[in-house]
């Protein structure tokens, strides 16, 4: 069993950065796939990015070339910078991971077995 813990998310200013992080434990953390997902008020909760074993990266459109996500397999965290925040990029941010989830399957959540908390950000001047 898996167990997720994301922290850093907070107030910040458009065109700000924040860094979240994602400390896993109880797993082989190497193996694992790792995500962000956000859910904003009254929407579906939404891929953000996706690092693979490999460290391969993935990330959803809206977010490319601001958001960087890597992982560090020695501390079993991944995390996610954030820069040049938009209002739209609100919400609570998830953390999620799976040892068994096919290339295909990363962008939907219904394929991670695994999930934090949740860490709000919230983007307004």
């Amino acid at each position: 069993q898996v167990q997720l813990v994301e922290s850093g998310g907070g107030l910040v200013q458009p065109g700000g950065s924040l860094t979240l992080s994602c400390a896993a434990s109880g797993g082989s953390f190497r193996r694992l796939t790792m995500a962000w997902f956000r859910q904003a008020p009254d929407k579906e909760r939404e891929f953000v990015a996706a690092i693979r074993y490999n460290s391969a990266t993935y990330y959803s459109d809206s977010v490319k070339g601001r958001f960087t996500i890597s992982r560090d397999n020695a501390k079993n965290t991944m995390y996610l910078q954030m820069n040049d925040l938009k209002p739209e990029d609100s919400g609570v941010y998830y953390c999620a991971a799976d040892s068994t989830i096919i290339l295909s399957s990363i962008f939907g959540s219904q394929h991670y077995d695994y999930w934090g908390q949740g860490t709000r950000v919230t983007v307004s001047s």
